[in-house]
């Protein structure tokens, strides 16, 4: 086997929890391409639920849902500390987080400790027992460092009874290389 890339990675963790017909969430949908996946993923029975705070974001991920063919996505301009208002009472089979900034964009607008911790609060709640929450977390920007360590603060705090929590990273690469927390409920 060989090492996985980090965004290969987070998504082979996303197969072994996603099944076809589960709500699931790309929490920041940025160019679609986590969109897309878990479009596929769920399949036509399935439903996506994609937030993003940028409108570029939302119109980048409605022209990559197009081009895929994808029509089990609702697109939310919305922080995704606001999922509770969107998501139905279901159980949710899984979701993804890509902490950071847009690439080629406003590198001003960025993911927040505060609001990827309230949506973490929501969709935890909400995960069904097996599934999964992968988050990628860019942290080499203005603002990166204290989202991770409050992200970091808020997932080591988890109960391990109910929480398995893995971080995965590769220790050494230069400039604050990317790397996954993943949560799966037991």
């Amino acid at each position: 086997m060989m090492v996985k890339g980090i965004l290969d990675y987070a998504h082979e963790l996303l197969k072994n929890s996603v099944e076809h017909g589960d709500i699931v969430v790309d929490a920041t949908c940025g160019n679609g391409h986590d969109t897309v996946f878990l479009s596929r993923l769920t399949g036509p029975e399935g439903k996506v639920y994609a937030f993003d705070v940028q409108q570029q974001a939302i119109q980048n991920t409605k022209q990559s849902l197009a081009d895929a063919a994808c029509h089990n996505v609702t697109l939310i301009h919305d922080s995704h500390a606001h999922a509770s208002a969107y998501l139905p009472d279901k159980e949710i089979g899984g979701a993804i987080f890509n902490l950071g900034y847009l690439p080629r964009s406003d590198k001003s607008v960025v993911t927040r400790g505060s609001s990827t911790t309230e949506a973490l609060t929501t969709l935890l709640s909400r995960m069904g027992k097996g599934k999964m929450t992968v988050l990628v977390v860019y942290h080499g920007h203005q603002g990166g460092r204290e989202e991770k360590e409050a992200v970091l603060e808020y997932l080591e705090q988890l109960d391990q009874q109910t929480y398995t929590v893995l971080q995965y990273a590769f220790i050494n690469q230069k400039n604050d290389p990317p790397f996954i927390v993943a949560v799966q409920k037991k």
